[in-house]
């Protein structure tokens, strides 16, 4: 049973887990190991970088289309002013964290989002652990703005009324 391939338009946005947002600038044609392969050519603005990422391995990379408005905005309203955050230490919380985001969904970004959030106003974060929240702070931001068509400051003020709602 051969896995299902999304496939990615030229000028569409894309989400690369834990890299933020791209757009596909080109589909190239690539020779590797004597056979020619299919690559998208992914811009990442945040990082002014350009990617080469094979068509038939895009998926398994993570990457993907950016939501739908309402998933979006499902999960911004999903955020919470209730501190969630376990009892578990910083360590096993920034793996837990970063697991979330490797997953890529906006859920698990939100959701680590709400949870480093109301964890900062127990204590500071460590500093990986700060780095972390705001990145998936930014992750968040972008990609709902893109999907809600609001500009980044807007979904930034609609985030934090959430969470201190």
């Amino acid at each position: 049973m051969k896995a299902i391939t999304e496939k990615f338009n030229i000028g569409e946005h894309v989400v690369y887990p834990e890299q933020g947002m791209g757009v596909v600038k080109d589909i190239v044609q690539k020779k590797r190991n004597g056979v020619m392969e299919s690559y998208y050519s992914i811009y990442l603005k945040n990082t002014d970088m350009n990617l080469l990422i094979p068509v038939d391995r895009a998926r398994d990379i993570g990457i993907r289309s950016i939501v739908s408005k309402s998933e979006a905005t499902d999960a911004i309203m999903n955020i919470s002013n209730k501190d969630n955050s376990s009892t578990l230490d910083w360590k096993e919380r920034l793996h837990k964290s970063q697991e979330l985001i490797h997953n890529g969904s906006i859920g698990s970004i939100a959701k680590v989002v709400q949870t480093l959030y109301h964890r900062s106003k127990i204590k500071e974060l460590p500093i990986q652990e700060k780095k972390i929240y705001e990145s998936a702070l930014n992750l968040l931001i972008e990609e709902a703005s893109l999907a809600m068509s609001l500009d980044s400051e807007q979904i930034s003020t609609l985030i934090l009324e959430r969470l201190e709602s």
